[in-house]
């Protein structure tokens, strides 16, 4: 047996052991995404840990100015605990809203409360049973898709192939998680899970989050190098490489936070962006036409405000109403606020 095939074989027998204490191991796709989870923290952890060893200058700035160092530091923290948040939310599956309507319709729907009332005749005394309903209407989740689509539309061409269930509008299947997810925006690798309807709000304010903790401290690095560039030879080739990589990656963080920021004003998804002409109820609508949109105010206001509701689902606009919203704006429409 070779050194290679018994270091293979100890490796396999300890991710054995490990599997039975920590069961979320045993599946490559959870072990991969705690993998990337560690990695980022430990990439914090290393940045950060890195500038207050070298940069002695800060650690006497702290004496001084605590609130400066403390607040950074806070920052710190609440983009870690902003991530893990993300992380662990939901976005928005199809098969929970169905749970939650189902839900909804057994909660609404009481027994028939029967009441006896005297009533006077000739014979004597009648009864007359009366029964009170409930006044909500009890809809089905297939009734409740049909109604988001236009008119004559098939239950049979919703239904998704791989769950077997009905998709309203804007929803799709993700191939990693294995649902169908609500207005489904992109499957993110680094935070394990989808965002969706339900958590995107969440994943663009941990981007907001990263991107002032990154900026935050390229400043401080190159404060670091202003101050000791012609001291020790090797802490300064560091420093200088991870200021590089830092300022790739708040390069990155800011145009995924301005690419954001235009999806959210015009109400679109990363997929709807995309894939906008191999979407089946997008195709006939054209380029520059945003058929979700409802104003550049409302949009926000949905976005910050509305999209933890699982019920804020979004039927697809009718013809008049895209022939509306491919309108050139005059200045009578500026002035009557049409785009918000």
């Amino acid at each position: 047996m070779t050194i290679m095939s018994m270091c293979r074989n100890a490796c396999s027998r300890a991710l054995d052991r490990c599997s039975h204490v920590f069961p979320c191991l045993a599946d490559p796709a959870r072990r991969s995404s705690l993998g990337l989870k560690a990695a980022l923290v430990i990439l914090h952890v290393v940045y950060v840990g890195i500038l207050f060893l070298f940069y002695s200058e800060l650690v006497e700035r702290t004496k001084k100015e605590p609130w400066y160092t403390f607040v950074y530091l806070l920052l710190f923290v609440a983009t870690l605990v902003q991530y893990f948040v993300t992380a662990g939310s939901s976005p928005g599956y199809v098969l929970d809203a169905m749970r939650a309507l189902n839900e909804s319709n057994a909660s609404h729907r009481k027994p028939s409360m029967i009441s006896k009332q005297p009533a006077s005749s000739k014979n004597g005394g009648l009864t007359l049973d009366m029964e009170n309903q409930s006044g909500r209407n009890i809809i089905s989740w297939t009734k409740l898709v049909l109604d988001m689509y236009p008119s004559g539309t098939s239950v049979r061409n919703l239904t998704c192939i791989y769950c077997n269930v009905e998709q309203p509008p804007r929803a799709k299947h993700c191939h990693d998680c294995d649902q169908c997810v609500l207005q489904f925006d992109h499957h993110c690798v680094w935070l394990g899970t989808c965002i969706g309807l339900r958590n995107h709000c969440r994943f663009w304010w941990y981007i907001c989050g990263e991107t002032a903790l990154c900026l935050w401290t390229c400043i401080l690095y190159i404060e670091y190098l202003k101050v000791n560039i012609t001291r020790a030879w090797w802490k300064g080739a560091l420093m200088m490489l991870l200021l590089i990589t830092l300022s790739i990656s708040l390069i990155f963080l800011l145009l995924l936070l301005l690419f954001h920021g235009y999806l959210i004003l015009t109400n679109q998804t990363t997929y709807e962006l995309v894939r906008r002409r191999r979407i089946q109820y997008l195709r006939g609508i054209p380029e520059r036409v945003y058929p979700f949109s409802k104003g550049l105010c409302h949009n926000v206001y949905n976005f910050c405000c509305a999209q933890t509701d699982i019920y804020n689902l979004e039927r697809l606009p009718t013809a008049v109403e895209v022939e509306e919203k491919s309108r050139p704006y005059t200045c009578l429409d500026f002035l009557t606020c049409r785009c918000c």
